[in-house]
């Protein structure tokens, strides 16, 4: 008897990672994670390395279903290895695991937000072959034929994730045609991080059977259209058993150099999306505030009321490494957190 494996790794392309994978024909069942064993890929062909010494190593992190092709077969995700054992300067998981590690007694959980757009060869799904469609507005959560684009790549993508088991909250159509949302968690840094890029991966992988692209570009259209982000929901488990907790991890994030840290590495091209325009806040600027859609970090109104739960950073791109804004919120918001003792 034999399954197959898809082992799935992020590349070294700059400045947005993609996606590769390949398939591993493999005797028995498939096992836990830490069973499968490692592979290797030429890293010349991803960026990852030179043509005089292309060997790179593949270690399993995390498995699933394989929805796609049924059965028993599975979708690996691995991180990157140099043959000497130490992670691959693309490895951006093995930066955020010892974040994870460190403050995990506070209990981080994020859930993320991903927006995307459908292409249909170069226009977006839905754009007349000249010209443009009516403004955006009507398209927002909306219905009908005439607003709404890729509704059953959308529900087939949503149905793959929860075949392969992943924390997928929701779904709904955003605000120009054929751009969509889905949201994973809410779940830990490390789950939430591995569970997007596998949701990813299906959503290339689904909508490649309708001759269809999804891009993660943070402006797929220049001009009076929203672009499309990555908004970061995140909470420690003081902050959703207080308010104060709340602006302590507000202000953190506000802290110094901080703001600028933070959005330098929110995905390439950052600058063209957060304009002050379209519900997001100027790239070079930081504010919080309630209910505030044209802050960096909003609190939703719902928290104000509680006096306990999340807060939503607002300017991470579409195109952000998951690995990466989760170990800078946690970092930050974590460290301010026990700085005030509100842990």
């Amino acid at each position: 008897m034999t399954f197959k494996a898809e082992y799935i790794w992020i590349d070294g392309t700059e400045p947005t990672a993609k996606l590769r994978s390949k398939t591993k024909i493999m005797a028995g069942s498939p096992g836990a994670v830490a069973e499968l064993p490692i592979w290797g890929f030429d890293g010349s062909s991803t960026n990852q390395a030179e043509g005089h010494a292309s060997d790179r190593v593949l270690k399993p992190v995390f498995s699933c279903p394989d929805p796609i092709r049924g059965g028993t077969n599975i979708l690996v995700l691995c991180e990157v290895f140099d043959i000497d054992g130490t992670p691959h300067e693309s490895n951006t998981r093995a930066l955020l695991r010892p974040f994870a590690e460190q403050f995990a007694a506070q209990e981080p959980i994020f859930g993320i937000e991903q927006e995307y757009t459908f292409f249909d060869g170069a226009r977006p799904l839905g754009f007349p072959v000249n010209g443009f469609p009516a403004a955006q507005g009507g398209y927002y959560c909306g219905v009908g034929a005439d607003e709404i684009f890729g509704r059953e790549i959308v529900e087939k993508h949503l149905d793959h994730c929860l075949a392969a088991g992943l924390s997928i909250s929701g779904i709904n159509a955003e605000v120009m045609p054929g751009q969509w949302e889905f949201q994973v968690g809410p779940v830990g840094p490390l789950e939430v991080s591995d569970q997007l890029w596998i949701a990813r991966w299906l959503l290339y992988r689904t909508a490649e059977d309708f001759n269809v692209s999804a891009t993660l570009d943070p402006k797929p259209v220049k001009g009076d259209w929203n672009g499309a982000g990555a908004h970061t929901n995140f909470s420690t488990k003081a902050m959703r058993e207080g308010y104060d907790a709340i602006i302590t991890a507000c202000e953190a994030l506000g802290e110094g150099s901080k703001p600028m840290d933070h959005v330098k590495n929110y995905g390439a091209g950052i600058d063209d999306r957060l304009t002050g325009l379209h519900e997001t806040a100027p790239w070079d600027q930081y504010k919080y505030g309630v209910s505030d859609r044209g802050a960096s970090v909003r609190i939703p109104w719902q928290v104000e009321v509680d006096r306990k739960g999340y807060i939503e950073d607002r300017r991470p791109n579409a195109n952000v490494d998951p690995y990466v804004v989760t170990r800078l919120i946690v970092e930050t918001c974590c460290t301010g957190l026990e700085k005030a003792g509100q842990v």
